[in-house]
């Protein structure tokens, strides 16, 4: 890694012409003014320290050349000044990517869990890391810049702690002081759908939008929210737990504690002990619970047709707040999105007030290897906008 003065050290200009090569790729100084706002001169002035410095570069001119400043000149990040490690964490796996300084891939591995003990985990991580170092060939002292690890739950990034974690059973885990100790490397943690949303609006279906949420179906029901060009931590490090919005008409418990929530009955798990009831069978699993609805049993689609109800009430809640101009759908429950489609979008049109039914819905199923990329995003993002 190319020694200097970190990124958040830089003026906030040069901050903004930086985020803005990383999210929209190369661009002339002229380019960067329009998206910007800034004028030529003041272009020219940001850009000159991160040259210096190594974070961005002139294409076509070796990195070290002296600049030509000539304004037609196109810039870009130097993808090789910084790399970083993201592990997402569930409940029996831990995935983990080791990217650049764009979030782009350069090694990913996958390591299961035997048990969900803190200690143990901390070590499979620090393990894990070091496996992708050894893939990418990072094994040096300042190889990797820092780590960001993910996982499900009330997650404050800026203490490092899982506050609670209803999927592993953890409460007030300093976790991300604990993997630094374990690994020796800087280490942040996050919420993963905050994370995964970090990961959208740099190079997803988010880049260029000025606002918008990302709903994920799984195990949990997440949402993580843009708005201005930020993701929403909350002063409390919560945010879009749309999981967890009351909805009624079922007295199943949550993983929280209370009853009526989304979770309870769109999650994966939620359908699966549904479908269980509605077929008699207490063995189904999801997968064949989906077979059966795709075999059009009029019990299993009942459940996925209410499950998308939940979740069109939901989506609708999120419109209804902030306003976004994309909603994203992802998720493992995002697979079976075609039996939940038809209601989720009726059940959104009936209940978005006004305008707010033109948002746009996109479905976008991601692997959890892209979540992992969310956490290296999150990590390479503490290093030129640090958390407050």
């Amino acid at each position: 890694m190319v020694p200097g003065m970190s990124l958040a050290d830089q003026p906030p200009a040069a901050v903004l012409v930086f985020q803005t090569l990383l999210v929209h790729g190369s661009l002339t100084r002229a380019e960067i003014g329009r998206r910007t706002g800034l004028s030529a001169g003041a272009v020219t002035k940001a850009a000159t320290p991160l040259l210096a410095d190594g974070w961005i570069t002139e294409l076509g001119r070796p990195a070290g050349e002296r600049a030509s400043g000539r304004p037609a000149t196109p810039m870009a990040v130097r993808a090789d000044r910084a790399r970083f490690v993201g592990v997402k964490v569930t409940g029996d796996e831990l995935i983990g990517v080791l990217t650049d300084l764009t979030a782009r891939p350069l090694a990913s591995r996958r390591a299961a869990l035997d048990s969900r003990d803190v200690g143990t985990v901390v070590l499979a991580i620090a393990r894990l890391i070091g496996q992708l170092r050894a893939a990418a060939g990072a094994e040096g002292d300042d190889a990797v810049h820092s780590v960001g690890v993910t996982i499900s739950g009330d997650v404050d990034g800026q203490t490092g702690t899982v506050q609670y974690s209803p999927f592993l059973d953890w409460r007030r885990v300093p976790l991300a002081q604990l993997v630094e100790s374990a690994s020796g490397i800087p280490t942040v943690i996050e919420n993963d759908v905050r994370a995964l949303t970090v990961a959208e609006q740099w190079f997803g279906a988010g880049v260029g939008l000025s606002s918008f949420a990302l709903v994920t179906v799984g195990a949990g029901i997440g949402c993580g929210l843009s708005i201005g060009g930020r993701v929403v931590s909350g002063a409390h490090g919560v945010s879009g737990e749309v999981g967890h919005l009351p909805v009624g008409g079922t007295d199943r418990t949550c993983t929280c504690g209370n009853t009526g929530c989304v979770e309870t009955v769109a999650s994966t798990h939620a359908i699966t002990e549904q479908a269980r009831q509605a077929t008699g069978d207490p063995a189904l699993t999801m997968e064949e619970a989906v077979r059966l609805a795709h075999a059009d049993n009029a019990a299993v689609r009942a459940v996925f047709s209410r499950a998308g109800h939940v979740m069109g009430l939901a989506m609708a809640s999120v419109a209804n707040l902030i306003g976004p101009e994309r909603i994203i759908i992802s998720g493992e429950g995002a697979a079976s999105y075609d039996l939940f489609a038809d209601q989720i979008r009726q059940t959104f049109a009936d209940h978005a007030f006004g305008a707010a039914a033109d948002c746009d819905l996109v479905v976008r199923p991601l692997p959890f290897e892209e979540w992992a990329r969310g956490g290296a995003a999150v990590a390479a993002q503490r290093v030129f906008a640090p958390a407050k």
